[in-house]
């Protein structure tokens, strides 16, 4: 009885969709004596205009009566599901801490393809898209991943920073950018101002870094982070690695690490340091040309290196932690 009642609703339904549909093109043919525009169409018809386009269009590539009765949406939940071993694989991926972009490349690695939105839906399901809840399930996880440096020079954080333009008052469409350089142990910091992010402006500007580093305060570069920008290579899988300028600037003797895909908080010592430099520095600053706001920068490096204390250098400032650690190397 339920059965036939559902059919006759859908007859009706369809005769009546039929009817709008012919009103509609008399409508657009200007040939209608009840209606002059489509949306009043629609409002007497108290339907949207979106939902009566969506069945219009269906009737003109199938003219059956079927075509004319709301459709159910997507594909149906078996077809939408993903394999169970698969989804316990990222359950488990996902109670090691591992983010959704994380999990879809070690998959990937599996060939297992799935999307990262898929991933995120998996932990919506099983109540692991919150970290914290993940954390606190987790007793051996450590709440503190930090990369510690033993030395000075062990591993330099490097990355680019765009200025906005505006910044210097006879160039003001010019755009500026900052190359950082940040030790992971001592916090001695340098940057340069470019004009273009070309591999080789990068190139020769890590370069004078990394000779001023040496000269002013003794450091040795044993290897540098930088995330998977073109300037710096495009990362370990790069096809242009043995020909790229700041590549070949490294291959003699300083190993080149990456930060992964998605993932600032890899390079976390030099974002960090970028955002001190727009508070103290940049933030609501104008400079007359580009040598004012390199004399000003330089000014700033001064007071941060040599003045500024770090809670992370129990109170010292970068260069007095830096002359401590020579001492104590001279002492053993």
């Amino acid at each position: 009885m339920a059965t036939s009642n559902k059919r006759i609703i859908s007859n009706s339904l369809a005769k009546k969709m039929l009817f709008c549909i012919e009103e509609y093109e008399a409508i657009k043919n200007k040939t209608s004596k009840k209606f002059k525009t489509v949306k009043a169409f629609c409002e007497y018809n108290n339907f949207s205009r979106q939902n009566f386009l969506k069945i219009y269009h269906r009737w003109k590539q199938h003219p059956d009566m079927s075509s004319l009765v709301p459709q159910k949406r997507g594909p149906r939940f078996a077809t939408r599901r993903v394999d169970l071993q698969i989804e316990d694989e990222v359950v488990a991926l996902r109670k090691l801490c591992l983010n959704r972009y994380d999990i879809c490349r070690v998959l990937k690695n599996k060939d297992i393809q799935i999307s990262s939105s898929t991933i995120y839906n998996i932990f919506r399901r099983n109540g692991l898209n919150k970290l914290e809840r993940v954390k606190s399930a987790n007793p051996n996880f450590s709440n503190s991943k930090k990369i510690i440096m033993s030395k000075s020079g062990e591993l330099l954080h490097i990355d680019l920073h765009h200025l906005a333009s505006g910044i210097t008052i006879c160039n003001n469409n010019q755009i500026y950018y900052l190359l950082g350089l940040i030790d992971g142990c001592s916090r001695l910091a340098w940057v340069e101002v470019l004009e273009s992010k070309r591999a080789l402006d990068v190139m020769f500007a890590v370069l004078k870094a990394f000779n001023i580093l040496h000269f002013r305060y003794g450091i040795d570069v044993d290897a540098v982070m930088s995330d998977n920008g073109s300037e710096f290579g495009g990362g370990r899988y790069s096809r242009t690695k043995s020909s790229h300028p700041f590549e070949r600037l490294l291959e003699m003797a300083i190993r080149h690490k990456y930060t992964l895909p998605y993932r600032p908080q890899t390079n976390g010592k030099i974002e960090c340091f970028w955002w001190t430099l727009e508070e103290d520095f940049l933030e609501g600053s104008l400079y007359e040309d580009i040598d004012d706001l390199k004399e000003a920068l330089l000014g700033f490096l001064v007071y941060y290196n040599d003045h500024r204390s770090h809670s992370s250098l129990q109170g010292l400032t970068p260069k007095e932690f830096r002359e401590k650690e020579q001492k104590c190397k001279l002492i053993s």
